[in-house]
């Protein structure tokens, strides 16, 4: 099987084959350690400068496996890695780097498969304690390391992040092994130098270099970090703030936030040393950077990328939080506890199967855990009835029938409204069919059972307004935020506000609505502005004058499809609420909305829209002279 590998698969077109094939050798090398030592390992080493590419990347991916292989046997007696390989072998390993170099065999082509090959082959020396201490071969490793991580973006996207793996796992490797001064002390100068040439990486203009460097920093063992705790966070603290320059970054902003939350594994918690653990005087900036990504919703070409980063940021927040959980409880503060859970309840609640779901793991997670329990856990008592440990293992979070069911329930948890709202007003507005009907059916289950409670619907229909102010002009919430609540008109949820006239809720909805669309050139917004305009003449006063007056201006838009929409609605809106209109009038009125020709020229379309406005008694609209016109 043996020679089969090294004949046959070490050299094989696929590159999966050839990792799987130097994995066998792994396992082989422990059963037959002679013969993997003296008749295979030469023949590999050989092969390491083989003019021919996929024979040179399968043998030093070989030659690393079965030298970890044959360490690991060893290690089991407590003897060196060396009483398995000769002199020459272990010379033939150590020249596997430079030979490469000298050859230029890390450029071109075939330079990524070497690099990785090489990296690969860095990580397992290191692991298997080769005695290569204070060589130079060290220095061309960590050159290797550098140069890799630094030139991430001339590397194909398909293999990028497997060369930024192995890079990483290297590195964390090589340093735990070749740069400890003494038990856990680094060597000052080594430290000095990587720490300050890999936080200015952080600020590099290419993305895939700050990614990169992030990954590094969080992959450095706890001795190199000690003293230089704070220095490294404020650096990656600096990579996950979005800025203009860099709102696209959402790759380096998602590798930020993986290094923070390794890093804070790494370092553990400590009292009283915020440069050597996580401690109270560093843990609130660290939670706060983590929340801060909560809010990522980034968009360019490849979609919602921001997704990438909410993850990760949910990720970080719940191993961090277990983490201090675990030793140090009291450093959790309730409002921090509280803005967690509310966030990642949110994005369980919102429109990307697979990202619902982990959110609601991490949500479960967090909840469920007790040894100890989370403190500060808002309504605790009533999550564990909601959600039981016995129920929510057989819910399958990614679908939204089995999903929105069940997280609507936390809309009557006075902490949780506000988030979990926001998050179902984006997926009712969103474009995947099954997400908006389970949505929209498990909204309105809930909107049903608080009927009958007007203390619950005025506070809820509160909730609905403070979304919409706090998100005016945010096309990503307000423009669903539209939809839903022609949903939730369109289906009678707030009748109960219909017989007061001008009812604060009408109101100020009104005003909302105005500001939204006031001079928008969106379509969709415009279509979905009209529809609640139509709905708000169920209610009463002057909120209904006032929403046909501004259903008279769309009626003159400057865009033919808006009057033409904006006219057959209220056609069917008057038909459907006959009252809004007297009887002696209302024929008159449909006529000219169903005869005149909206697409039309302006000035023809104004002189029916003037009548009209004659007809449904609102004042008719002023034209507003334009800035400079004579």
């Amino acid at each position: 099987m043996i020679d089969h590998l090294v004949t046959m698969k070490i050299s094989h077109w696929d590159g999966v084959i050839r990792e799987l094939a130097a994995r066998a050798l792994h396992n082989l090398a422990q059963q037959a350690p002679e013969f993997s030592a003296t008749q295979v390992f030469p023949r590999l080493l050989s092969m390491t400068l083989s003019p021919d590419l996929h024979m040179r990347h399968g043998s030093i991916l070989a030659c690393a496996e079965v030298a970890y292989a044959l360490y690991k046997l060893a290690a089991q007696e407590n003897r060196p890695v060396t009483d398995h390989l000769d002199e020459q072998a272990v010379q033939g390993l150590k020249q596997i780097h430079q030979q490469l170099y000298d050859r230029q065999l890390y450029r071109g082509l075939g330079g990524q498969l070497m690099r990785q090959a090489v990296c690969v082959l860095i990580e397992k020396l290191s692991l298997s304690k080769m005695p290569f201490r204070g060589d130079t071969v060290i220095d061309g490793w960590q050159w290797l390391i550098n140069d890799t991580l630094r030139h991430l973006h001339l590397i194909s996207s398909h293999s990028r992040q497997q060369m930024k793996d192995a890079a990483v796992s290297a590195l964390a490797a090589l340093c735990s092994e070749y740069y400890m001064k003494e038990p856990g002390e680094a060597d000052p100068a080594i430290q000095e130098e990587l720490i300050t040439q890999y936080l200015a990486e952080l600020r590099n203009p290419e993305e895939m270099t700050r990614c990169g460097f992030s990954l590094a920093l969080g992959a450095l063992p706890g001795f190199l970090l000690k003293g230089r705790l704070q220095q490294v966070l404020t650096g990656l603290r600096a990579v996950t703030h979005t800025s203009p320059e860099d709102v696209s970054f959402a790759e380096s902003r998602r590798d930020g936030l993986k290094a923070i939350a390794r890093i804070c594994q790494t370092v553990g918690v400590k009292a009283g040393a915020p440069d050597e653990a996580v401690c109270g005087e560093n843990v609130s900036q660290i939670y706060c950077a983590l929340l801060g990504c909560m809010d990522d919703y980034t968009t360019d070409s490849r979609g919602d990328v921001g997704t990438w980063v909410r993850k990760a940021a949910m990720t970080s927040l719940m191993d961090l939080t277990l983490l201090l959980a675990r030793s140090q409880p009291e450093l959790i503060e309730a409002h921090t506890c509280e803005r967690i859970m509310c966030c990642v309840a949110q994005q369980a609640s919102e429109k990307i199967d697979r990202f619902r779901a982990h959110a609601a793991s991490v949500f479960l997670t967090l909840l469920h855990f007790d040894s100890p329990p989370i403190p500060h856990v808002p309504h605790r008592g009533e999550l564990e009835k909601l959600f039981p440990r016995s129920d929510v293992a057989s819910v399958n979070w990614s679908a939204p029938s089995q999903a929105f069911p069940r997280i609507t329930q936390l809309l009557g948890l006075p902490t949780y409204r506000y988030h979990v709202l926001l998050g179902l007003v984006v997926s009712l507005g969103g474009l995947t069919e099954s997400t908006i009907r389970h949505s929209t059916q498990s909204l309105f289950e809930y909107m049903k059972g608080i009927q009958s409670d007007p203390q619950a619907l005025g506070s809820f229909s509160g909730t609905l307004l403070q979304i919409f102010e706090d998100n005016l002009l945010n096309e990503r919430v307000s423009v669903p935020l539209l939809k839903t609540l022609d949903h939730v008109l369109t289906h009678g949820c707030f009748d109960i506000f219909t017989t007061e006239e001008d009812h604060p809720f009408a109101v100020k909805l009104l005003a909302l609505c105005k500001k939204e669309i006031k001079n928008s050139k969106d379509i969709q917004k415009l279509l979905s502005g009209i529809a609640v305009f139509c709905e708000m003449v169920q209610f009463p006063g002057d909120v209904r004058r006032q929403a046909l007056l501004q259903l008279c201006l769309l009626l003159c838009h400057r865009f033919p499809l808006i009057r033409k929409t904006t006219a057959s609605q209220v056609y069917e809106t008057l038909l459907t609420y006959s009252d809004v209109v007297g009887a002696d009038v209302l024929d008159e009125v449909v006529t000219v909305l169903s005869d005149t020709a909206w697409d039309a020229e302006l000035a023809v379309v104004r002189e029916q829209r003037n009548r009209l406005c004659d007809l449904l008694g609102v004042p008719r609209p002023q034209l507003v002279p334009q800035p400079g016109a004579c």
